[in-house]
C-alpha cells in the first residue's frame, strides 16, 4: 500500500473514529515487538534528560507602529524549544523576529507548547493561549511524541484536526510543522530506525490531509536535519542527540517562516496568489497525493485550493503544493554560485514518480486558508496524474 493510500486511510479513520494500533502491534509479532521495545529503552537511556526545561520565549519582538501581530505556538518540545540555550533561539522567537522584520511591526509571541506533549494536549494548550490573546496565526509543531509513545495515529490526527478547525473558526491562520522523520535520529538502532521512519512519515502525511481538510496549511519538516546531522551532529543537534540545537531550530524556523508570512499576507504576490511553478516541482492535485509528496521533500507547503471553482475532485480535496524554502544559499567564501548550480537549484524536484514535469494551462483558484482571499493561479498537470508516491 502506497503512503498516499495509507495516509488517506489514517485520516479517514481519524474522521470517523477508531484506530489500528492493535493490528499494527500484532503484525510485528511477539519476537519483533520485544526487539523493538528493547531498542527503544536503550535509545531512551542514551538520550537521557540533559535539560531542565525549555527557554521562556514569550514576549514582544521587533518594533513598529500599530498593534502587534499575535503569534501563538502550540506543540511539543520542538515547539517549546528544548535544546535551545536562550529565548531568542527557539523556532517561535525566530519566526516572530522574521515576521517583525518583514512587516515593520511588533510581534507578540505566546508559547503554550509543553515538553513531552502529544496531539491530545493541543486543545488544552489552545484554551490556555486563548485566555490571554486572540491570535492572528497559530504555529503548531507536534507528532514526535505520538510516534515514540506509540499513540494510535488516527487518534493523534483526530486531535490535531479538531484543534485546527477550532483555530480556523476563530478566524486565525494555522501553520502546522508536521511530524519530523525520526529515522534520522542517531541513537535509534535498526530495525527501530526503519520503523520510526515509516511511522513518522505516515503520520506526517495523515497530518497533512487532516490539516488541509480543516482549512490550515502544513510544512513538511521531514528529514530537514538529517543531512546536517550526519555532517555536523554537534552543531545541528543538542547534547541529547535528539532535540535540535539552536542551529537546528534556526533551520526548522527557516522552513516555517515563508509559510507563516504567506498566511499573514506579508509578501503579496508570493503568498496564496502565487501560481505553482512546474519547474520547481509545484502543482495542484488531490491532498493525499500532495501529502505523500511533501513528506519526501522537507520544507514543502501544502494548503487547500480550488479547481474550476470546486474544492473537491473525484479523489478528494484539492490541494496546492509549494516549495517556498530556498536551499541555494551562497557560502561566505563563494557568494556567487555558478550558473549550473543555480540552474540545478531552480529545477530540482519533480512531482509524482514518473519524472514528468507539469505544463501550464490548467486554471485553479486559491482558497481555504489563504489570507489574501481567492486568487487565480495557473498550474500544470494535477499531482494525481503523475502517480501516487510510494
Amino acid at each position: 500500500m502506497g503512503r498516499a493510500r495509507r495516509a488517506r486511510k489514517i485520516a479517514a479513520t481519524a474522521a470517523y473514529g477508531g484506530g489500528g494500533l492493535a493490528a499494527a502491534s500484532a503484525a510485528l509479532g511477539a519476537v519483533g515487538y520485544a526487539v523493538i521495545k528493547g531498542e527503544a529503552l536503550l535509545a531512551r537511556r542514551i538520550v537521557g534528560t540533559p535539560f531542565d526545561s525549555s527557554p521562556d520565549d514569550d514576549g514582544t519582538y521587533g518594533a513598529g507602529p500599530g498593534e502587534p501581530i499575535e503569534i501563538l505556538v502550540l506543540g511539543d518540545s520542538s515547539a517549546a524549544g528544548m535544546g535551545a540555550h536562550n529565548p531568542h533561539e527557539t523556532v517561535g522567537a525566530i519566526v516572530a523576529s522574521g515576521v517583525s522584520a518583514l512587516m515593520g511591526r511588533r510581534v507578540h509571541l505566546t508559547n503554550c507548547a509543553v515538553v513531552g506533549a502529544e496531539s491530545s494536549d493541543l486543545e488544552r494548550q489552545l484554551a490556555e493561549g486563548l485566555e490571554s490573546i486572540t491570535p492572528d496565526v497559530v504555529v503548531v509543531m507536534v507528532g514526535a511524541n505520538d510516534v515514540t509513545h506509540r499513540v494510535d495515529r488516527a487518534t493523534a490526527v483526530r486531535h490535531l484536526e479538531l484543534t485546527v478547525r477550532r483555530i480556523r473558526a476563530l478566524g486565525a491562520e494555522v501553520v502546522v510543522g508536521t511530524c519530523p522523520d525520526l529515522g534520522t535520529i542517531e541513537p535509534l538502532a535498526q530495525p527501530l530506525r526503519l520503523l520510526a521512519r515509516r511511522w513518522s512519515r505516515d503520520l506526517a502525511a495523515a497530518q497533512t490531509i487532516a490539516v488541509v481538510e480543516a482549512g490550515g496549511r502544513t510544512v513538511s519538516l521531514g528529514d530537514l536535519l538529517g543531512h546536517e546531522f550526519a555532517a555536523s551532529p554537534k552543531t545541528m543537534f543538542s547534547e541529547d542527540r535528539f532535540h535540535p540545537s539552536p542551529a537546528g531550530y534556526a533551520r526548522a524556523a527557516a522552513a516555517l517562516l515563508p509559510s507563516v508570512c504567506a498566511a499573514l499576507g506579508v509578501w503579496g504576490h508570493d503568498t496564496a496568489d502565487r501560481a505553482p511553478e512546474a519547474r520547481r516541482g509545484e502543482g495542484v492535485g488531490p491532498v493525499a497525493v500532495a501529502a505523500g509528496q511533501a513528506v519526501k521533500d522537507a520544507g514543502t507547503e501544502v494548503s487547500p485550493t480550488e479547481v474550476g471553482g470546486q474544492a473537491r475532485g473525484p479523489r478528494g480535496r484539492w490541494a496546492v503544493l509549494l516549495r517556498r524554502r530556498h536551499d541555494a544559499v551562497p557560502s561566505a567564501r563563494d557568494p556567487q554560485p555558478d550558473a549550473s548550480g543555480a540552474e540545478e537549484a531552480a529545477t530540482s524536484g519533480t512531482l509524482g514518480t514518473s519524472g514528468t514535469s507539469a505544463t501550464s494551462g490548467t486554471s485553479a483558484t486559491a482558497g481555504g486558508a489563504a489570507a489574501s482571499g481567492q486568487a487565480a493561479a495557473q498550474v500544470g498537470q494535477p499531482l494525481g496524474e503523475l502517480g501516487d508516491p510510494r
